[in-house]
């Protein structure tokens, strides 16, 4: 399995769910678990909710440094 290529999958399928970002908020293990379809012991799933998390912050801050460039008039 290709851990980067499952975050990048797992990411956007939480980003795009408003349900499940709020589960993943709450109970983030049992949410990748729950879209993985395993029950894998917590200490091997928290690498990918770690990476899940980094990869959210990216984003949201890519998309916040996007809008500022309207502030200085850039498109």
């Amino acid at each position: 399995m290709d851990i980067k290529a499952k975050i990048e999958e797992l990411t956007e399928k939480i980003k795009n769910d408003k349900d499940l970002l709020t589960k993943f908020q709450n109970d983030p293990i049992s949410a990748v678990e729950s879209l993985l379809g395993v029950d894998l012991p917590n200490d091997q799933i928290e690498g990918i909710v770690e990476g899940i998390k980094a990869k959210i912050k990216l984003d949201d801050l890519g998309d916040v440094l996007g809008g500022l460039g309207g502030l200085f008039g850039k498109k």
